[in-house]
């Protein structure tokens, strides 16, 4: 057997350049015990939360593989619920920065997240079209609600009746009952998608943004309210004329199957707000106590409303009737009171409009406790905005309070050069040049440039180059951080750069068909006595096609050029005579490199292709296909025939050119990689993304075997492949608006394995001692009986308290999905072991629920096996009086904290819960004041 060549793996080490990504949106958190300070945001597969009053980023919550596609706060403020792009959930604590609970049920990305106002339940939509509600305290699903035709934009918990609204893609608003889970009513007013909702004046209002510039109101009334004598008529408008109402959008009275007396509901178009934007709506939202709405579109805008309170409602109707009496008087006739009314546009007023820097792709609202509106906005180009609204001003005007730039770029980084001593990392876009000190990740030096394409570190590591779209070369120096000399090199973009072997220049390739030979050189400089560096153009070839990339052999003899016309010229350096041409790419060459020992060159094209050629007789050795898009770089790590390519399918790989054998591939960008560069010792990769972010990989000491490489991608494709089979079916049950929430993964094989092998221990187990039992009679004597390992290591216990272990370590959201895959032939054996636990009055809770969806879905096979007729009518009885016994304990504990409750509010004369008392009062006061008011209307 040969030797085998031992490659080392290249790990993750950080991720930076990035402040936010912009497609999961912002949200206020509260952190060390202060709401509207910190914020949360998406940064790839992580979040992270920033102090924006510092500028610092103070916890990242840390993710998996997957890019997080929505964030939503609980409502006490302690945890984080974080939706990815596979469709799972994970809701992390803020105080711990750990994810507590996993929630895997939708087939795609979940679009949008809301808790009820207990945070004990967590509602998801998705793009897969389907709503599920989330039991968070339970750690499990409880249902999937089917009825959207598109992606989900929006769901609404309604606090005062157990019903949930959602909007969709599709162009419907569904009203679902949660107590009996079904759609009994769809708005159909909207003729485009319905982008965003929102919930006003004590869940009686409902308004939504679509695609065009209205924002349609609506009135929420259950019949019930207005049939109570008690409760005088609203004296809400009812359609002013705004011109832009719809014939299809009619008042519409809905009955539920169930409770009609308590589910007649009332769905009414009031009228329109027409915003200022023409584009459709991005984000619709209100702060948490529904006083202030907020609405953008896709440009830099965020219009900014208030919802008049009832007390405000008042005052401005008795202005306004007092006007009318007024008016009447001078007219000398009578006015009815009873026409004066207000319109939509005093009830929701606008405030004002915040003008960001930027697009803006999310926001939050939230009032502060001094009477300050606080908004933060996520813009597009990787910048979080943040501005404080003084409602007691006459005018309020929005004032930028913080702007948090310094950790990335605005635009998408073009190229990255390693400093020759390891230490700083140089990236650069459309606006800037970033260096960047590679073991703190902080940004040391910022400088505007034009657009860059490509850079190189000058020797020497205190200035560096930088070529531009326009044909400019800008010069920097790092200590001073100033644009020390722009030279106009190319009449088109200088695509690439490349340094001489020798340091004294470098060569530039151009859309303008020509390579430049540069040399450097000190000049006098005017302003000081010192010279400073300068670059000299000595050299010029003319060639027939653009130039995409250029490089050096390492011994400075060739000079390998890519052309737009798919080809590589390699010529003498000193001659500038043509030496050998590489064709073979059916698209051009888009990145090439040359290995340290001049032998090979490698070339990656459009073509998805990379090619190994000799560069002594430009024969091709091997054709690889190394990319599902685009190769986009390509680079040789130092002192070897490996290297490095980039594409536009997101990946990163190392290859070796020896045996033209894939190695590794670095996963961890989410969209096109642009570049990467390799420090000069080889032990480090950046790469720099379309998603913003800048990624750093290290060299570890870890030998890397391919074969064991093959073997875990192998793995990883069947656990995608599991992911995405059909779902098992649940006997009886229809594909209907419901369904069970979960889906079946990896993780509930897995689960259900342990499950099926824990059950097969158990049977050989008892075979075993009953085999024991016949030995020991047939002897009389007792014969010691070997304890199985596995039982020994959980510490000598019996064979059914191991089945019982391995169920508890089932987790909460997995377990009805790993019960349904399980296998019929085991359910019986289970259901005797059932018995036994419930008769101990061990886990009663969990027992119950795993026995109770076994019922469910294999009804018919254990009510038709006579075998199993005793051990259910047991079950029967010892499960109704074990469930009745924890809540009888549930109840005397119950009893006990009320009564420990009263004690300490005498004995301290404190109330406890005295908000809630409070708000009760204020609702009391409201009301009373709504009854005068309404009675001084009529």
């Amino acid at each position: 057997m040969g030797l085998t060549r031992q490659y080392l793996r290249y790990e993750p080490a950080a991720l930076f350049g990035l402040v936010a990504s912009a497609r999961g949106g912002v949200a206020f958190v509260a952190l060390r015990g202060e709401r509207g300070r910190y914020v949360a945001v998406p940064g790839c597969e992580h979040v992270f939360v920033w102090d924006t009053r510092k500028g610092e980023k103070v916890l990242i919550l840390k993710g998996l593989k997957q890019e997080v596609s929505c964030l939503c706060p609980s409502p006490d403020g302690l945890h984080l619920a974080v939706g990815y792009e596979d469709g799972s959930i994970r809701v992390f604590n803020l105080l711990s920065g750990e994810a507590s609970i996993t929630f895997n049920g939708h087939r795609a990305a979940v679009t949008v997240l809301q808790y009820d106002h207990l945070g004990g339940r967590l509602v998801s939509g998705s793009k897969d079209t389907e709503v599920i509600v989330w039991d968070v305290i339970n750690e499990s699903g409880l249902y999937r609600l089917r009825g959207h035709k598109d992606a989900v934009t929006q769901v609404l918990f309604l606090k005062e009746k157990n019903l949930l609204v959602t909007s969709g893609k599709d162009t419907l608003v569904k009203w679902w009952d949660l107590d009996t889970q079904h759609c009994f009513k769809t708005l159909v007013g909207h003729r485009t998608e319905v982008w965003g909702m929102a919930l006003l004046s004590k869940e009686k209002r409902l308004i939504t943004g679509s695609a065009d510039s209205e924002l349609r109101v609506w009135d929420i009334t259950y019949i019930q309210e207005v049939k109570d004598p008690d409760e005088p008529e609203s004296k809400k408008s009812k359609g002013p004329s705004t011109g832009t109402e719809e014939n299809t959008e009619e008042d519409e009275t809905l009955e539920l199957d169930e409770h009609p007396e308590e589910r007649i509901v009332k769905c009414s178009k009031v009228g329109s707000i027409v915003r200022e934007g023409r584009d459709r709506v991005v984000t619709l939202a209100t702060d948490r106590m529904g006083k202030f709405l907020a609405c953008h579109g896709t440009d830099a805008v965020l219009e900014v409303f208030t919802v008049l309170s009832e007390e405000e409602l008042q005052k401005k109707l008795e202005k306004k009737i007092k006007k009318a009496k007024k008016k009447a008087k001078q007219k000398s006739e009578e006015a009815p009171e009873r026409s004066v009314e207000l319109s939509l546009q005093e009830e929701i007023r606008r405030v004002t409009n915040v003008k960001a820097s930027s697009k803006i792709k999310s926001f939050d609202l939230i009032v502060s406790p001094k009477g300050e509106l606080k908004i933060v906005l996520l813009l597009q180009n990787n910048v979080i905005e943040s501005y404080n609204l003084d409602l007691s001003a006459q005018v309020p005007q929005a004032v930028r309070a913080s702007k948090i730039t310094i950790g990335g770029h605005r635009s998408d980084v073009r190229t990255l050069a390693f400093s020759s001593d390891n230490i700083a990392i140089l990236s650069a876009a459309a606006e800037s040049v970033k260096i960047w000190n590679r073991s703190t990740l902080q940004c040391i030096r910022t400088m505007d440039c034009e657009y860059a394409l490509c850079s190189l570190f000058v020797p020497g590591d205190r200035q560096v180059i930088i070529g531009t779209k326009t044909g400019k070369l800008q010069l920097y120096d790092l200590a001073s951080g100033s644009l020390i000399e722009t030279l106009n090199a190319h009449d088109g973009a200088v695509w690439s750069i490349a340094l001489s072997p020798d340091q004294r220049g470098f060569v530039t390739g151009g859309a303008d068909k020509c390579v430049k030979f540069w040399e450097f050189e000190l000049v006098k400089d005017e302003s000081s006595v010192q010279k400073r560096l300068s670059m000299k153009h000595v050299r010029i070839l003319q060639l027939d096609e653009d130039v995409l990339c250029v490089r050096y052999s390492p011994n400075q003899k060739l000079l390998a050029v890519s052309l737009l016309d798919c080809t590589v010229k390699i010529f003498y350096v000193d001659t500038l005579k043509f030496f050998l041409s590489l064709y073979g790419h059916k698209l051009p060459v888009l990145c090439m490199d040359i290995c340290y020992d001049g032998t090979l060159i490698a070339t990656g094209s459009a073509d998805r292709n990379v090619k190994i050629w000799g560069l002594d007789f430009g024969d091709c050795h091997r054709s690889l296909f190394a990319h599902d898009d685009s190769v986009m770089y390509l680079q040789f790590v130092p002192k070897s025939h490996l290297f490095f390519t980039a594409g536009k399918d997101s990946k990163i790989k190392q290859w070796d050119a020896d045996k033209f054998e894939h190695i590794q591939t670095l996963e961890g960008h989410h969209q096109e990689v642009w570049c990467l560069a390799l420090s000069p010792n080889g032990d480090y990769v950046v790469s720099a993304s379309h998603d913003k972010s800048l990624r750093l990989w290290e060299r570890t000491r870890e030998p890397l075997i391919l074969e064991e490489e093959r073997e875990m991608q192998r793995e990883a494709e069947y656990e995608e492949s599991v992911a995405k089979e059909e779902q098992p079916v649940v006997p009886g049950e229809t594909q209907g608006e419901t369904g069970l929430a979960g889906k079946k993964t990896i993780e509930t094989i897995k689960a259900a394995e342990r499950i099926m092998e824990a059950v097969e221990l158990y049977r050989e187990e008892m075979a075993k001692l009953k085999e024991h039992n016949a030995i020991c009679k047939a002897a009389g004597k007792e014969v010691p009986f070997p304890v199985n390992p596995i039982l020994r290591a959980y510490g000598n216990i019996t064979p059914s308290a191991y089945v019982l272990e391995v169920f508890k370590k089932v987790k909460s959201s997995e377990l009805e999905e790993s019960l349904l895959v399980l296998p019929f032939s085991y359910v019986p054996d289970l259901l005797r072991l059932f018995n036994e636990y419930i008769h101990l009055g061990s886990d009663v809770e969990l027992l119950c629920r795993a026995l109770l969806f076994l019922l469910k879905i294999h009804f018919g096979q254990i009510t038709g096996n006579h075998m199993l007729v005793t051990v259910i009518e047991d079950l029967k009885k010892t499960t109704i009086s074990r469930v009745s016994e924890a809540r009888d304990v549930l109840g005397f504990n119950m009893a006990g904290l009320q009564f420990l409750k009263r004690e300490i509010e005498a004995k301290d004369e404190v109330t406890f819960f005295a908000d809630a008392t409070e708000r009760f009062e204020e609702k009391k006061r409201k009301r009373k004041k709504k009854e005068k008011m309404v009675l001084a209307v009529l």
